[in-house]
């Protein structure tokens, strides 16, 4: 289904900050793309009263009442330069008219609305992800600070209108239920993922001249689907490949990718840590 190509001017959002302090490595050893490893959820208060929220919050149930995949509801979307995944925070500032109209409708309802990917070559995408207000902030000029926490997945079916601003049926994702005997599986691979961002941290650190500090618990008790999503939240400098982790409806299969892709940038942060120690001023 083809989707209209909706951009947004720079004044749609101001802000977005991931879960963790951000710091730049390739990704697949491609110095086009970027992983981002992440420590620590921040949000700037920009005047004496604004909003400031921290990240415990990546959880195993990410709305009390989620509903069925088979149900078709309509969403009002906003498209951004970004991928939200279900339990991530998204900081946002809005002050483009048509986006302050859909807030003013949101916190009279539900509070929740389509985060949905978009840029110059991709377009608009199909399959997002719900998010949902938690904090906010009206300011005299009628700009909103928002707080949003990432809730269910969906797809786009069918676009009800366009303006002010798009609203669509969609339906909800889910991932596939696993197979006898996969729980154990799901959970060996989920761990091996996580060693994986610990090393990826500590070289990271290294590179950077940080202090080599034991990484703490990474998963923090998740089960593999939501610590999945929590893995793809932090590849924030490729969000293609974000995009594509989003869409994915087979937990192992995401893991599995996002192995690989931590295998790889690994193995790049190893070479460079080595050429650092033979060359230590380059």
């Amino acid at each position: 289904m083809a989707l209209p190509q909706l951009l947004h001017s720079p004044s749609s959002i101001i802000s977005h900050k991931s879960l963790l302090n951000p710091s730049n490595y390739l990704l697949n050893q491609n110095p086009d793309k970027f992983f981002t490893t992440i420590h620590s959820f921040s949000h700037r208060r920009r005047k004496p009263n604004s909003l400031s929220c921290s990240a415990s919050s990546f959880s195993e149930k990410h709305h009390t009442n989620s509903p069925k995949s088979d149900d078709v509801v309509e969403l009002p979307l906003f498209p951004l330069p970004l991928v939200l995944f279900p339990g991530a925070i998204l900081p946002l500032q809005i002050f483009e008219f048509r986006y302050r109209i859909m807030m003013h409708t949101l916190l009279q309802t539900d509070l929740r609305f389509g985060v949905i990917y978009t840029d110059v070559t991709t377009g608009t995408v199909e399959v997002g992800c719900v998010g949902e207000v938690i904090k906010h902030e009206r300011l005299v000029d009628d700009r909103f600070f928002l707080i949003c926490k990432g809730q269910e997945r969906f797809r786009v079916t069918k676009f009800v209108r366009t303006k002010p601003y798009l609203v669509a049926e969609v339906v909800w994702l889910e991932d596939r239920p696993s197979g006898n005997g996969e729980v154990e599986d799901l959970d060996a691979l989920a761990n091996e993922v996580e060693m994986y961002m610990k090393d990826v941290i500590r070289l990271s650190n290294r590179l950077n001249g940080k202090p080599e500090k034991e990484v703490q618990d990474l998963r923090r008790n998740l089960f593999p689907t939501p610590f999945s999503f929590f893995v793809a939240s932090t590849f924030e400098g490729a969000p293609r490949e974000q995009q594509a982790l989003l869409e994915l409806e087979d937990t192992a299969t995401r893991l599995k990718r996002e192995k690989e892709t931590l295998r790889n940038t690994l193995n790049y942060l190893t070479a460079a840590s080595a050429v650092k120690d033979v060359f230590p001023s380059s």
